[in-house]
């Protein structure tokens, strides 16, 4: 069984299909790129995968846990699909970050939030257990909860800087995203996406607001990743990047999955029409 199935994505904006029916598979710890020109539904795929988007049909099975089904998942409580959400990170073309906190709290913001809702579930469990427990005191409810929230958020802050130090951004801990490059926000994204611990990481385009100069800092954390074995999906429009760090490539067009391959089937040996004709598009660009 594949860590991860995608079957059936369709998905509508109004009369516009963006998805036809998108199927494909990923193994634990693949990195797979997806390319294709603008509009052809990559972004859409992402957001989809992430429940930032429902599709209208499609399955999607994460390490054996069927984690949507449509359109029943139409019907599930928000509650729900945050939890489900939590699977993935993305990173995001346009970074994202909070102007009106520094690096570090960009990067807790999301664990604290999560703690805040654990700490609720903890307490309601505890309040349940001393109804028939005399042991579970109000003292003991209250000192259990102190001890927790302190031993998890020493926990996140810690984390949070080994991520900084992985990103090469420990100088930058307490600088504001204005004091920053482009590269070092998109390295901050990409550490705010990993302190929540998802499953899979995925990329929407990580390198097309940069200049070409900063692209390769990002890029160098994306390899750094892909040697640490993690399971990533990344849209991009850098073929040599797609190339050399893939494991599967898979090329869109019109709402569809055209071919997929390994790097050396899809670039040296494309088959279909549409990809040797979007290769050779590319291809002039550069040597323009």
């Amino acid at each position: 069984m594949a860590y991860l199935d995608i079957e059936n994505f369709c998905k509508k904006f109004d009369n516009t299909e963006v998805l036809k029916g998108i199927s494909f598979s990923i193994e634990k710890g693949e990195v797979v790129s997806i390319i294709g020109s603008s509009g052809s539904g990559k972004t859409t795929l992402l957001r989809c995968m992430n429940f930032l988007e429902t599709p209208d049909e499609g399955k999607m099975t994460l390490d054996g846990e069927r984690l949507l089904q449509c359109p029943q998942i139409k019907k599930e409580k928000e509650s729900v699909l945050r939890s489900k959400r939590l699977n993935f990170g993305l990173v995001f073309q346009s970074f994202n970050l909070f102007p009106q906190y520094n690096v570090l709290n960009n990067v807790t913001l999301a664990p604290l939030l999560l703690l805040k809702t654990k700490i609720k579930e903890l307490k309601k469990s505890l309040k349940e257990k001393k109804k028939t427990d005399k042991t579970v005191t109000s003292a003991y409810i209250k000192k259990t909860i102190s001890e927790y929230k302190e031993e998890k958020k020493k926990e996140i802050d810690n984390d949070a800087k080994l991520l900084l130090e992985k990103t090469g951004l420990t100088d930058k801990t307490f600088n504001y995203p204005c004091q920053l490059s482009g590269g070092q926000q998109q390295r901050v994204a990409i550490a705010r996406a990993l302190a929540l611990k998802p499953k899979i990481l995925c990329f929407d385009e990580p390198t097309s607001a940069l200049d070409p100069e900063l692209t390769g800092e990002v890029l160098k954390v994306i390899r750094s990743l892909k040697n640490e074995n993690r399971t990533m999906i990344i849209v991009t429009h850098e073929m040599g990047f797609a190339k050399n760090v893939s494991d599967k490539v898979i090329f869109m067009s019109d709402g569809v999955v055209v071919e997929s391959g390994s790097p050396k089937e899809i670039f040296d040996n494309p088959k279909s029409e549409k990809l040797k004709s979007f290769l050779i598009n590319l291809e002039n660009k550069e040597n323009i």
